[in-house]
């Protein structure tokens, strides 16, 4: 069954109308992604948003320490408690002890040792003593070498933070990108990261929708037209979600790839995570119906 509140948050996402996000969602069996996918197809979505459906609370944070940089996300039950100063607490005791280990993934990070406990166990005192439910949801590590600079950088005390990692020794340029990549949120350095079925997907939704806009079109264009229109738009899509053709966010006449070579350097690597991104929130369906349902069966067990 699809609900209203479902509904409401596709439309949010992609500017769709009421009854297409209703359609699409039938149609997919609630599958968001699969939802936005045909939404796409159809011409339907005006503005999809990139943050996707973002619902877990907590905190993320970042830290550097020589040649080392360190990124940790915490979650927590409520928005509330990731503002206790004992959660806060424990992030950055997290983050120092991360950054101290050679913990390259969340479940190593879980079984470092630290005063004769895991970090897991420092983690599930931390709940009991808080109140709530509190996890290690990410761990990303980076190295450089001395001929390298980190760029960092926290945004919403702690919502967002981004760390990049330039060749060359602007410390200024670096962080000035992780400003940007914070803002825009890319999804990769340049098009040579993405890959092929990434390409030939989003080829196939510009195609549907030519062939759809091409159907009622007073005159219809050519095969060769449209194909030429959909590489054409293809290569406009991905420039908007790699990090060297977007424009510059303190400088939108030029582009990011212009503005750190122009400062002598060159992006190597990027990391930007955003609290609970991924993660889906349950939504409590509070219309009369459901209430009914739930009520109904909270006595009898059916």
């Amino acid at each position: 069954m699809v609900t209203a509140e479902q509904v409401k948050e596709l439309r949010e996402m992609t500017g769709a109308g009421v009854m297409a996000c209703k359609n699409a969602l039938v149609e997919t069996e609630g599958d968001f992604d699969k939802a936005v996918e045909v939404l796409r197809k159809k011409g339907e979505a005006t503005a999809v948003k990139k943050a996707g459906r973002i619902a877990a609370e907590g905190m993320v944070d970042i830290l550097v320490d020589g040649n080392v940089g360190a990124m940790v996300e915490v979650n927590s039950e409520t928005d509330f408690v990731a503002q206790n100063e004992k959660f806060t607490s424990l992030l950055a005791k997290v983050g120092e002890i991360i950054i101290a280990s050679d913990a390259q993934c969340t479940d190593c990070a879980l079984e470092i040792t630290v005063d004769g406990k895991t970090l897991k166990e420092v983690i599930l005192e931390a709940s009991g003593t808080i109140g709530e439910k509190l996890s290690l949801r990410r761990v990303q590590r980076v190295t450089k070498t001395d001929a390298q600079v980190f760029g960092a950088y926290k945004h919403m005390g702690g919502r967002i933070v981004t760390l990049v990692l330039l060749d060359g020794n602007d410390a200024e340029c670096a962080k000035d990108i992780a400003m940007h990549i914070a803002a825009l949120g890319p999804k990769y350095v340049s098009s040579e990261q993405i890959s092929a079925e990434e390409v030939a997907k989003e080829r196939e939704i510009l195609l549907a929708q030519a062939l759809n806009e091409n159907a009622t079109a007073a005159k219809p264009k050519p095969q060769q037209i449209i194909e030429k229109m959909v590489e054409g738009r293809l290569v406009k899509n991905f420039k908007e979600i790699c990090l060297l053709d977007q424009p510059f966010v303190k400088n939108p006449d030029q582009t990011v790839e212009a503005f750190v070579k122009s400062k002598g350097c060159e992006v190597v690597s990027f990391l930007r995570l955003a609290v609970g991104e991924g993660i889906e929130k349950e939504v409590v369906d509070f219309t009369y119906d459901n209430i009914c349902s739930i009520f109904v069966n909270g006595i009898y067990g059916v």
